[in-house]
């Protein structure tokens, strides 16, 4: 059985601050689209529906998709529990959202851009975390599931080291004992058996990210990636020097990307997987995101798979 194929798409900040540096790269490397999370050091999720409304047009104007909203959902601190604190990239503070609602307005922007995907994570780390704590602690989650049902837009939840899903271990325990409700009436998260949530209709996937692992010391084990692998349909490409603890460009760094690459799509159930470059290197980001994408057609090459 072939390999489903990868959907090559960059995130935009990754490339440099400003839209026209995205597109001008986009252009530069023949990339199709572009997932966006930042547009001059602001999150899109702080701007005005009018703001992401000139930033859509523009990114069509210049013949680019957006196949994610890279929103920082539930990157905060979750309400009545208390965090470690330290250095958080990206960070959100929902107060700063425009509108009443932020569950109304990152599918708002979702919406706008045309973006089939868009990224959550699961509250800043906290102790005596579980997993259907993500749905009782806040009714926006509920709310976001029956926006993404509506609209037919994924909800990815990322492994996220600061979050409480922080690992591959932890996300596909996530997924082996969750599942929603049935639409209609209030939303929540309940603990079940596996089979049993497979069987349900997805718009809540996991976004499988093998550097983040490698990154805090963990081998992601064959029964994780069973457990993930059917229900995954995006992932984040990075890489990382773990002597030195920084990242790198894909393909030079110690994650064996091969042979992840190949044992997570080899259980993969969709024939097209969002594969996302996240190069996380802040003090070159044009040449290492360049590096990045040549990273990814060698190691496509190498594993058979397709890039589109």
């Amino acid at each position: 059985m072939p390999l489903p194929r990868l959907a090559l798409s960059v995130i935009g900040d990754e490339i440099g601050p400003s839209l026209e540096e995205m597109i001008s790269f986009a252009h530069e490397h023949g990339l199709k689209r572009l997932d966006m999370r930042t547009v001059d050091g602001r999150n899109l999720l702080g701007m005005k529906k009018e703001e992401v409304i000139a930033i859509s047009r523009a990114l069509e104007k210049a013949g680019l998709t957006v196949p994610a909203f890279v929103s920082p959902m539930f990157k905060w601190q979750a309400a009545g529990k208390s965090t470690a604190g330290g250095k958080v990239d990206f960070a959100f503070d929902p107060a700063s959202c425009p509108v009443e609602s932020i569950a109304d307005h990152a599918m708002e922007i979702a919406v706008i851009l045309g973006a089939p995907h868009m990224r959550i994570f699961s509250y800043l780390r906290y102790p005596g975390f579980r997993p259907a704590d993500l749905g009782r602690l806040s009714k926006d989650v509920g709310k976001l599931h029956s926006f993404a049902h509506h609209f037919d837009i994924t909800l990815q939840i990322e492994n996220e080291p600061v979050c409480n899903i922080g690992n591959i271990a932890e996300l596909a325990s996530f997924f082996a004992t969750v599942r929603w409700l049935p639409m209609g009436g209030d939303e929540e998260i309940e603990e079940i058996e596996l089979e049993e949530a497979r069987a349900l209709p997805r718009y809540f996937r996991p976004l499988v990210d093998i550097a983040n692992a490698w990154s805090v010391g963990e081998r992601p084990s064959d029964a994780d990636i069973a457990t993930l692998a059917p229900l995954t349909t995006a992932i984040h490409l990075k890489d990382r020097n773990l002597e030195a603890r920084r990242t790198v460009p894909l393909g030079d760094g110690d994650v064996p990307w091969p042979a992840e690459l190949e044992r997570l799509l080899s259980g993969v159930q969709a024939p097209e997987v969002l594969a996302s470059i996240e190069t996380h290197c802040p003090e070159n980001r044009r040449e290492a995101t360049a590096r990045s994408i040549e990273g990814l057609r060698r190691l496509a090459k190498e594993v058979g798979v397709e890039i589109v």
